[in-house]
């Protein structure tokens, strides 16, 4: 089966974007600039992603409309109502009226009733490589969006697309995998990890800020996961950590605490997303790890890095 993904991001998002689309896909080849879909033969939920908008299941392809419509009906594809949506993937777009023509030569392929509003099923058209492609499709919808408004915010925390892409990228396969993320703030990366499944918990050494992340947990049904504990004193084995590192406006995290927080998360687990607001590769290399991603995310004039680090092999350091 081969998967055609549609997507979305803003300018300052691409490098992100590209980051988890190595985690969730395989590494690969990039994105070509301008496109806005790409195939794949990894299936994915697309409501995982921030950036993808929709997933098209390939049944049939065809080099034309006509030729495409023609394998559907000789197929028998049937249901009791559908809808039948053209997805832009950057390819030859066509006009609003071509579009719709596109899906009507194809929709009149399919046995059932057509339904606009309320379909039993919806149906993808689209053109990718020099083909036409037809397909049960998935849309992402925007439910995961609600973690945005958590009743505790705080100014300087992570945005729920950040948090959400960097949980993907973290734990990109959630089965059997046991995360952490011992500096959780108000819980907006438990919130996004959680929400997909990931087996995780949370801990910070500031009460009141755990006091915030377990009213967000509980405001949206899920577990309490989180404690109050300094994340350098936490015990236990963990398949990977994810370290949003401590800063304020004023000032960022002393070389000597970096390096001791560092060593904890090494410890703890073999992996880890660290997000850090300046370079942070010499404490990476002091800790024992070896970084395997990396990525800047920005907003505006403001930077953050995203790297993904690993054990290194040739250090002891437990």
């Amino acid at each position: 089966m081969v998967y055609l993904y549609a997507f979305a991001y803003h300018e300052d998002e691409r490098d992100l974007f590209e980051m988890e689309r190595r985690a969730l896909f395989g590494a690969g080849d990039g994105v070509p600039a301008g496109m806005a879909a790409f195939r794949s033969e990894r299936e994915i939920d697309p409501r995982r992603s921030p950036f993808l908008k929709s997933r098209l299941d390939v049944r049939f392809e065809g080099d034309s409309p006509v030729e495409l419509a023609e394998r559907i009906r000789e197929a028998g594809v049937a249901a009791p109502s559908f809808k039948v949506v053209y997805g832009k993937t950057g390819e030859s777009e066509l006009s609003y009226e071509d579009r719709r023509a596109v899906e009507r030569i194809v929709g009149a392929a399919v046995r059932g009733t057509a339904d606009m509003r309320t379909p039993a099923e919806k149906f993808g058209v689209a053109a990718y490589g020099g083909r036409w492609a037809f397909g049960p499709l998935r849309e992402s919808g925007d439910a995961w969006q609600k973690h945005a408004r958590k009743p505790r915010q705080y100014s300087t925390a992570l945005g729920a697309r950040l948090a959400r892409a960097v949980a993907n990228i973290a734990v990109p396969e959630p089965s059997g995998i046991r995360a952490i993320d011992p500096c959780c703030g108000i819980g907006t990366v438990l919130l996004e990890a959680l929400s997909m499944g990931v087996d995780i918990v949370g801990s910070d050494v500031n009460p009141l800020a755990v006091l915030g992340a377990r009213e967000n947990v509980s405001h949206y049904g899920y577990p309490d996961v989180v404690r109050v504990a300094d994340a350098r004193d936490v015990a236990g084995a963990y398949d990977v950590a994810i370290v949003d590192l401590p800063y304020n406006l004023c000032s960022v995290l002393p070389e000597r605490e970096l390096d001791e927080l560092l060593a904890a998360v090494r410890r703890m687990a073999i992996r880890a997303v660290l997000i850090a607001t300046t370079p942070i590769d010499d404490a990476v290399s002091r800790a024992g790890f070896a970084v395997r991603d990396r990525c800047e995310a920005r907003k505006g004039s403001f930077r953050r890095e995203v790297v993904a680090v690993e054990r290194d092999a040739t250090v002891t350091k437990f």
